[in-house]
């Protein structure tokens, strides 16, 4: 409810009941709405009686409905800028995955460079010496 008063706020003058048309709203209900979110209970989902009145000024309405539509883009940008940068990361990830695979596949393909070698400290007893008979 919120988003479509700040909405209709933000119409041109002359298109404001097109578009409750093509919402599917009425003036009254949206004039109902507009009432409780500048009396502050729309937010609590508070609804007003009929015959209550709007105590904000339409210049001050609109201030508000301005202040709200630059901090919803505010916030569209800021997501925007971290969808980017998980864009990014998911990049980053997915070319290091693709970078460790083809260690892996590298690595299977290569033979084994460790030589084999004697080592004179080993348990076996080696052929060199001759044993006392």
């Amino acid at each position: 409810m919120v988003e479509l008063v700040h909405e209709y706020h933000l119409q041109p003058h002359g298109q404001k009941a097109t578009w409750l048309i093509n919402r599917g709203l009425t003036y009254h209900r949206l004039r109902r709405w507009r009432e409780s979110l500048y009396e502050g209970d729309l937010d609590r989902g508070l609804i007003p009686r009929e015959g209550s009145y709007v105590s904000t000024p339409p210049v001050k309405r609109t201030a508000i409905a301005k202040a709200r539509a630059a901090e919803a883009a505010r916030h569209e940008a800021e997501l925007a800028r971290l969808q980017a940068r998980v864009d990014e990361l998911e990049q980053t990830n997915a070319a290091l995955g693709k970078a460790i695979g083809l260690l892996h596949a590298r690595s299977e393909l290569e033979p084994d460079t460790t030589p084999m070698t004697n080592d004179p400290d080993s348990s076996s007893t080696s052929k060199t010496h001759s044993s006392p008979s």
